[in-house]
Parts: C-alpha cells; structure tokens; sequence
C-alpha cells in the first residue's frame, strides 16, 4: 500500500503534508526545500503533494495561513481593548515558548521574506504593517485615556516592541532560559502608567 493511501481521508493527508511542511520550511527556509523533500518528510509521493499543493509557493501559503490560525485562536489582537491588545502580546510572548517549531518557521520565513522576490514577501509586508497599525493604536488610545507614560510616541513605540518581539523569539532559539514573556511585560510596563497585569 502506498503512503498515500495510508494516508486516508484527504484531509489528513492535507493536514500531514502542512505539518512537515512547517518542520522543513523551519530547519532550511523556502530556498532550501524542495516538494519531494516534504513528500518524503510526510510518507507521501511528489505526486500526492501536488494533488493537495500544485506549487511550493501555494504550500508556504498555506503554511503562513496554518501558524497565523494557530497563534490567532490564543491572543487575538482585533476587537478588544487598548490594554488587552498590549496583554495579548505578552500572551503570545509565553505561548511561543512551548512552540519552537513555530518560532523557528516564522524567524526562517521573515528573514527570507525581506528579499522582494520572495514568495512571502508581500504576506509579511502586510502582516507587520497591520500588527504596526493594530499596536500603536492600542498605544494611541491609552494615550487618549492618560494612561501611557510622558514621552512615549505610540507609532514608534509600536515599532519598538515588534521588534523587541522578534529579537526576543531569535534570542530565545539559541538560548531557552530566555523568559520572552516576562522580558516583554517588563518593557510594556515601563510604558504605560499602570502595570498592564493590575
């Protein structure tokens, strides 16, 4: 019996193809994976790869979909409050620390992604200006409200936790001890005029 048909209902199979995906997008990025390298990763033909994903740009998409749903469903950042956007965040910060595979995939695919011919080029663009915009207006609104700190710029302030975001997730990668979610909630706390956990 082949490893298609070991497979079974086609969703499965989707669902195993998605999953050695991530892992090999993770360990060598785009460049370096081929579709017969995640066929074999999953136990399935070429051919049964591109009856679910008839190009590699089509899978990293659906890659890219898979882990924003994954994070999504646990910290939603849209339609809650300015301190719950901020709270969200930190959330993130402490659940990624029990996903490796998640934060290496995204710390693969961003860095490659800044080339502008890269498949993922655009999904990126758009994703962090999105999270720029749904950030420093969380920031703009405590700042409506009295309760951000003097001095504190909310689009740059944005920006800056972004980037304290992914520096903390590549830190993290090569050293575990690394506490994302509390170095996160520190750097948010200086911030605001009240903790955000109060």
């Amino acid at each position: 019996m082949s490893g298609d048909a070991k497979a079974g209902r086609p969703g499965r199979t989707r669902e195993m193809i998605l999953a050695a995906a991530m892992e090999m997008f993770a360990e060598s990025g785009f460049h370096g994976t081929s579709l017969r390298d995640i066929a074999g990763r999953s136990g399935l033909t070429h051919p049964g790869v591109l009856y679910h994903f008839p190009t590699k740009e089509a899978l990293l998409m659906a890659v890219l979909e898979r882990r924003d749903e994954v994070t999504g469903e646990d910290y939603p950042t849209e339609g809650t409050t300015a301190r719950e956007v901020l709270r969200s965040l930190v959330g993130t910060a402490r659940l990624n620390a029990g996903r490796r595979g998640l934060v290496e995939l995204f710390a693969t695919l961003s860095a490659e992604a800044t080339s502008a011919d890269h498949p993922a080029h655009e999904f990126f663009t758009q994703r962090y200006e999105s999270l720029r915009d749904q950030v420093a207006g969380a920031f703009t609104a405590l700042a409506e409200d009295g309760a951000l700190r003097p001095g504190v710029e909310p689009a740059l302030a944005a920006i800056q936790v972004i980037a304290m975001m992914d520096g903390l997730q590549v830190q993290w990668l090569l050293d575990d001890r690394i506490d994302m979610g509390r170095a996160l909630a520190v750097h948010l706390d200086q911030q605001v005029v009240t903790p955000l956990e109060a």
